[in-house]
């Protein structure tokens, strides 16, 4: 049993609770098992870690069993509120107030620590800055594209993080396997628990009271149960705090999903792997995705983060809909994306040329398409293919300037079309001769793009309803 998976505030309050039940004193305590008093109200506390050996004469001394006293539920529902409290009292937001540390003594009523909870609960709250409008979510994603590319999407301090918890649980090659999931969930010192009835704004939830992690088993395109998991443990793994703003939300989701493409497509791994692809004009993505079971998007986004730092080779990124709206987009190769004033390319219609959107008219649909496209910043190479989801189908484009195109298979493709976007008449506006004989006689009916007009939803977590999630806690924290 290792005393460094305690928590040390429940381990505290069951101390405390089950010494009172007791009628003892700290002194009598100590006498019992040859400790100051002092030393105990500091494991009361939860400012000491105890030892095995005084675990088990604790246990004895109380007359129960040490995993009573381990137990990880608080004893009762004043020891839940003091537990709370004292979390709260941890929280650099909470000291930044410069208020002196509160003990809560007996006679404190449990409505006055609710109050105290209730006011901490507001002032996180009001110092979670809300993202106002599209427009400033636009620039932060904008800021941190800009951080990508300066960087060539690789992330040393995250490789190194991923590398040093594969090599504790024992990883040598090959994909991860569900032994070696699970081995890395009880790494952190979490279990893992399935269930049915997630609140539908979440992928996961973390209850770290109690160290579970809670999981649909529904596959969501690339978001496999193993995939969240890996993102879930990202979060901790970085040691991440709650998002102080949505800036720092965007930059959180982006080491998170950095971290599970690291564990699912280990560098030590692949690297070798893709060397050898390249030495043999045999880059592909798809070789990626079939070998270590990953979805394609998954596969393709590995790929940038490896592809410039370990194979010299600048490479472009989409992810767009059917209608070329761009949900997802990198480049370091020189590539220009359409984007607005603010630099932001999401919601960005990209050219009708590009092969992210022909690839939805191509001939076979669902297999990989190949094409060159001249633009006006020179020619680019790329391979797009379809990866379907519930709600949509969704284009993964990958992509290189033409003189690095010799490096992949594809590359003999016979497909080519020339783009001048962001020139307009390439394909933003209708021909002249069309336009002359329909303008003025068409009158569309819009679809409802509601989301130009609304506000980010508000919150460290945007779009997360906090009373489903602990109403979720809940329910389940007695099992």
């Amino acid at each position: 049993m290792l005393t460094s998976d305690v928590d040390l505030v429940t381990f505290g309050q069951r101390l405390r609770h089950l010494r009172r039940s007791r009628g003892l004193t700290l002194s009598d305590l100590g006498e019992r098992v040859g400790r100051a008093p002092s030393q105990l109200s500091l494991l009361e506390n939860g400012r000491r870690e105890p030892k095995l050996s005084l675990l088990q004469s604790l246990a004895a001394a109380l007359e129960v069993p040490v995993e009573e006293l381990l137990r990880k539920q608080p004893p009762s529902r004043r020891a839940q509120l003091e537990i709370a409290l004292e979390e709260a009292q941890r929280d650099p937001l909470y000291q930044s107030l410069g208020m002196p540390h509160l003990r809560v003594s007996k006679r404190m009523p449990n409505d006055v620590i609710e109050h105290l909870l209730a006011l901490y609960d507001e002032l996180r709250r009001s110092r979670t800055k809300p993202t106002a409008s599209p427009e400033e979510a636009r620039k932060a994603n904008a800021e941190l594209r800009r951080q990508m590319h300066e960087r060539g999407n690789y992330f040393g301090e995250i490789e190194d993080v991923a590398a040093q918890t594969l090599e504790a649980i024992g990883y040598r090659n090959g994909a991860l396997s569900q032994g070696m999931l699970m081995a890395l969930v009880g790494h952190f010192g979490f279990t893992l628990r399935y269930v049915q009835d997630l609140p539908r704004s979440v992928r996961s939830i973390t209850d770290m009271r109690h160290r579970r992690i809670y999981l649909e088993r529904e596959q969501l395109g690339m978001h496999t149960p193993r995939t969240i998991l890996l993102q879930t443990l990202g979060h901790i793994a970085m040691d991440h705090d709650v998002p102080r703003d949505f800036a720092d939300f965007l930059r959180q989701r982006v080491e998170a999903n950095y971290f599970a493409a690291a564990m699912l497509i280990p560098a030590p791994t692949v690297v070798p792997f893709l060397l050898e692809a390249k030495a043999n004009r045999e880059l592909s993505v798809e070789d990626l995705a079939d070998v270590f079971s990953v979805s394609y998007e998954m596969a393709a986004h590995r790929f940038t983060n490896l592809a410039t730092h370990h194979l010299d080779l600048p490479v472009h990124f989409t992810k767009n809909d059917e209608s070329g709206t761009i949900y997802k987009a990198y480049a370091n190769d020189g590539l220009v994306f359409p984007a607005d004033e603010h630099g932001a390319i999401e919601g960005q219609r990209m050219c009708r040329q590009w092969g992210g959107r022909r690839v939805f008219v191509s001939r076979d649909r669902f297999s990989v398409f190949y094409q060159y496209t001249d633009t006006p910043t020179g020619t680019y190479w790329c391979l797009s293919h379809i990866d379907p989801s519930h709600e949509r189908d969704f284009a993964i484009t990958l992509g290189v300037q033409f003189e690095h195109s010799r490096w992949f298979r594809g590359r003999e493709t016979t497909n080519r079309v020339k783009s001048a976007c962001p020139d307009g008449d390439c394909c933003q506006r209708p021909p002249a001769e069309l336009a002359q004989r329909w303008e003025g006689m068409a009158w569309p009916s819009a679809r409802a793009h509601s989301h130009v007009l609304s506000v980010l939803p508000p919150g460290a977590f945007p779009g997360v309803d906090e009373a489903d999630v602990y109403t979720f806690l809940d329910k389940h924290a007695a099992e």
